[in-house]
Formats: C-alpha cells, sequence, structure tokens
C-alpha cells in the first residue's frame, strides 16, 4: 500500500520576492510551511544579503526547475570601491585596500571586458564543490579555497548611477553560473581601486520578473486572514516560456500521460524537433522531446492528491 504523502497536493509557480538577510532555503521552508505543501523548490539560489526574485515551485512545478534555472538573469547591484573583502561581499573581512577612485569615463571603459562570454573565478564563498565539499564551508573553517575560473555569458553589463566617489550602481544581465560578486571583485581590481557587493538585487529569473512578484509579508497576511494562497501562484508551465508548446486533443492527452509518445500533427509536423510540452484543456499534461514527427515524453505531468 502506497505512503500517503504529507501535506497538500499544491502546484504552480510562486514568484517570491525575497527579503534581506534570509536564506533561500529558509524562504522555502517557510512558504512550505505556509501552504502546508507536500513538495516545495526553488530555481537558483539568492545569497542571504541579497533581494529579489527567487521563483519557488510548487508540486509538479519541480519538475520545470531546470528550465527556470538556465533562464536569463537580471541583477541590479552596488559596488563600493577601495575595499575588496574575502566574500566579496558587505559580510566579509576586508582583504586589501586602494586608495584611488574611478572615474565614470574610467568604467564605462571597462564595461566591454565584462560582457560576452568571459573567464570568472567564482568567490571562494560560494555554494560550488571542492572534493564534494561547498567552497564556502571550506573557506569557513580557515582552508585556502582556490577555485579554478570558467566561462559565463554576460550578455550587457551598464553603468546605471555613480552616487559618489565610492560607490557606483550596474545592471547586469547574464546566464547561469555568473557570480555579480566576482564581477564587482574583477572590476575593481581591474581599475586599480578594489571593490566589494554593498547591495545586490536580483529583478529577474527567465519569465519571472519584479511585476508578478509577491513578499513574504503578503503571504503571510493573507494566511492570517485565512485567504486562499494558491491565487498568488502561476501556471506550472510558467518556467517553460522558451519551450514549443503543443495544443494535443484528449485521446493524445491520455496516451502520454501514460508515457506514451503521440504523433504531431499539422502542416509544420515533420520539421519540428526539440523540447516541448503538451496541454490539453488548459492544463500541461506533459514535456518531451519532438523527433521524427513524434513527442516523446521525459516527464509527465500528475496533479492527483
Amino acid at each position: 500500500m502506497a505512503r500517503r504523502k504529507k501535506g497538500n497536493p499544491v502546484h504552480g509557480w510562486l514568484v517570491l520576492d525575497k527579503p534581506f538577510e534570509m536564506t533561500s532555503t529558509r524562504a522555502v521552508g517557510i512558504l512550505k510551511r505556509l501552504y502546508f505543501a507536500q513538495k516545495v523548490g526553488h530555481a537558483g539560489t539568492l545569497d542571504p544579503l541579497a533581494t529579489g526574485i527567487l521563483p519557488i515551485a510548487f508540486g509538479e512545478a519541480t519538475k520545470t526547475v531546470p528550465f527556470a534555472v538556465e533562464g536569463e538573469k537580471v541583477y541590479r547591484f552596488t559596488v563600493r570601491w577601495g575595499v575588496e573583502t574575502e566574500t566579496d561581499d558587505a559580510e566579509g573581512e576586508i582583504v586589501a585596500t586602494a586608495d584611488g577612485r574611478p572615474t565614470v569615463e574610467d568604467i564605462e571603459a571597462l564595461l566591454s571586458q565584462f560582457t560576452g562570454e568571459i573567464m570568472q573565478v567564482p568567490p571562494k564563498f560560494s555554494a560550488i564543490k571542492v572534493d564534494g565539499e561547498r567552497a564556502y564551508a571550506l573557506a569557513r573553517d580557515g582552508e585556502d579555497v582556490v577555485l579554478d575560473p570558467r566561462p559565463v555569458v554576460i550578455d550587457e553589463l551598464r553603468l546605471v548611477d555613480v552616487p559618489d566617489d565610492d560607490t557606483a550602481v550596474f545592471e547586469a544581465r547574464c546566464g547561469k553560473g555568473t557570480y555579480v560578486r566576482a564581477i564587482a571583485r574583477d572590476m575593481g581590481r581591474a581599475l586599480g581601486c578594489r571593490g566589494h557587493v554593498i547591495a545586490l538585487r536580483r529583478a529577474r529569473v527567465g519569465p519571472f520578473s519584479e511585476e508578478n512578484a509577491v513578499s513574504l509579508e503578503e503571504i503571510e497576511d493573507a494566511a492570517d486572514a485565512g485567504e486562499d494562497l494558491t491565487t498568488f501562484l502561476q501556471p506550472v508551465e510558467m518556467a517553460l516560456g522558451e519551450v514549443l508548446e503543443l495544443n494535443v486533443s484528449p485521446q493524445d492527452a491520455a496516451d502520454l500521460a501514460q508515457g506514451r509518445s503521440i504523433l504531431i500533427r499539422g502542416r509544420d509536423a515533420p520539421i519540428l524537433g526539440g523540447a516541448a510540452y503538451a496541454m490539453s484543456k488548459g492544463r500541461i499534461i506533459a514535456l518531451g522531446e519532438i523527433e521524427k514527427g513524434a513527442l516523446h515524453p521525459t516527464r509527465v505531468f500528475n496533479f492527483g492528491g
């Protein structure tokens, strides 16, 4: 006899505006309790000192997390010049200082070096694993963590504001695995003035943006008032914005639900290929790959209890 899952079968995405000084794991735990949900996850960890978009996946939405994680990110961040820290943010100990300060012209001239595909050394205080251990755990234990540079893609990096000689505000559009703290550190080194991040906000993760975000306070207030918290949820398929959508018949939906492939109908069927998801009667049925005129399901969605 199957063991009954604890909690409610909640499904969908919550676009959380994560508060300052809260870990992503803590945010997930709070929301799982508020929704009394069976299964909850998140797409793309945010540091405790960062705020902004943290997509939370409930139930069947967790099957689409890889697509959300791969989505382009937009960050707004403030760099303080003159000081480099061991964590590359305001939390760490000072490791280097410099007296000089860059001009706007100095900064603008540097930005092209940090766009496109570049090699970046992640901060040693990061979640990257070294011999099975998280780098930040080793660094906190006093070990000398050395991380190899790796390729990242920064589509755009622009200077937004210069409040004073000591600080500058930037916006970056970048791909998976890019560390904004490392951008600040490396810009400071290149400018000869050192630097670290003192404020960081994620404004977008793929299709998840500030426009459809809600705060934890809003959700807690709604829960206290006895309101239906599912009204804050976005559809499971929201994470699949770049994936081809197919509308299928009830019979094809039934076949996909059983893990069986279906033939793609329509004039463009022979030339279609790659990832796709099937919808029927307004509900996502399956996610799969199109090959030789057929959709082969790789993930099937079950919205039952």
